[in-house]
């Protein structure tokens, strides 16, 4: 059905961004105009003056080396889910949370520990279990009878990494303690409220398939990360690798500090200034749109949907996307880095109908029609 309904095959988050400047350059077979002509009407179509946006892609370039030592650090002990890491790193430079499925022995713990001994950020794993309750995880206030006042005990969420392994093994008032400190970057204990240390990145998993003594996670739960990731198995070349690698009583895992806080902040802070046209920022608000609106490009699908993605979806697309081209070494953002996108900070945004789960249809099927559905700028 959904062949049917697509028009052109979707692009790949996989496939590489294109090498096109910003809106309103010249199309190919378009009559050619001198350089500096060209490169004045493009970077007027943007919204910026051209030494605008060379002063801030040459700051941009600045940060690649640390940037480019941390995925290397990762890669000497992870091997493989490059998509992963980057989605990783973005989510890091956006002041975002992931959460990722998969089965175990994917690397999924591994490969936040190696991010923040590279990074030198303090991590702190919470193993999810039925029996937890939210002081487990935020913390709480104990009394102290020498002083007969109530101390504050803080909880493992006071780190810059936090590792929610297994999350959706504890139920849901437990999930929900995170609200506050993934949306605020807080946590309120009794009547006070506590800054968490910056940056802050919790990093979720579920196990797909094992589904017993487990609970869904609440919608606005859902919400609160940015991008849900599928993890994948590795290939025979890499998982070869591992073995060679991980395959003794002690394997080395161990990393060099490559960067610090300081840096992290610095690129946030130029994330921030990555222009994004306002045509690119009209389709970002369409493609989520679309996944609620009857009148749209998308009402083809509205019978597959119980309900879209909010607002947050379309702030954390922009934002997403901004970070992907800062990692590209790019002071703009280009249509594909919202196209390559759209399934992980969509998926797990959007709920489908049962006529769709009988004929096998899933948020991804739906995300990959709407993006063939919704005219691209």
């Amino acid at each position: 059905m959904f062949d049917r309904l697509r028009k052109t095959p979707a692009a790949s988050p996989n496939d590489p961004a294109p090498a096109a400047p910003p809106a309103g350059a010249p199309r190919p077979g378009a009559t050619p105009r001198p350089a500096s002509l060209a490169m004045e009407s493009a970077m007027s179509a943007v919204g910026a003056p051209p030494r605008h946006l060379a002063e801030l892609e040459a700051q941009v370039q600045e940060q690649r080396p640390w940037l480019e030592a941390v995925t290397r650090e990762i890669h000497r002990v992870v091997v493989g889910q490059d998509l992963v890491v980057e989605r990783v790193l973005i989510a890091l430079l956006a002041g975002g949370h992931l959460l990722l499925e998969g089965v175990p022995g994917l690397a999924k713990t591994l490969l936040l520990k190696t991010l923040a001994g590279a990074l030198d950020g303090e991590l702190r794993r919470v193993q999810f279990t039925p029996d937890m309750l939210p002081a487990d995880i935020i913390g709480t206030l104990v009394y102290n009878p020498r002083t007969a006042s109530f101390e504050t005990k803080h909880g493992p969420i006071f780190a810059n990494f936090i590792l929610a392994d297994e999350i959706n093994r504890a139920p849901a008032k437990v999930q929900s303690a995170l609200l506050e400190a993934m949306q605020e970057h807080q946590v309120t204990l009794g009547e006070t409220s506590h800054r968490l240390p910056s940056p802050f990145l919790v990093m979720a998993t579920q196990n797909p398939i094992e589904q017993e003594g487990t609970y869904p996670l609440p919608e606005a739960q859902m919400d609160r990360f940015m991008m849900k990731l599928r993890v994948g198995y590795p290939t025979a070349a890499e998982e070869r690798h591992i073995v060679d690698a991980m395959a003794h009583t002690r394997p080395d895992t161990s990393v060099s500090r490559v960067a610090g806080a300081d840096a992290i902040l610095a690129a946030r802070a130029l994330v921030d200034r990555i222009h994004v046209d306002d045509r690119v920022r009209d389709y970002a608000v369409d493609l989520v749109r679309a996944t609620r609106d009857a009148e749209g490009p998308g009402q083809a699908l509205v019978r597959y949907l119980r309900y879209g993605a909010s607002p947050r979806a379309s702030i954390a697309l922009v934002l997403a996307a901004r970070a992907r081209a800062f990692l590209a070494g790019r002071a703009w953002v280009a249509p594909h880095d919202v196209k390559a996108l759209a399934a992980d900070v969509l998926r797990h945004r959007v709920g489908v109908t049962y006529e769709a789960e009988a004929q096998g249809v899933d948020a991804d099927a739906v995300v990959a029609a709407l993006l063939d559905l919704v005219p691209t700028p």
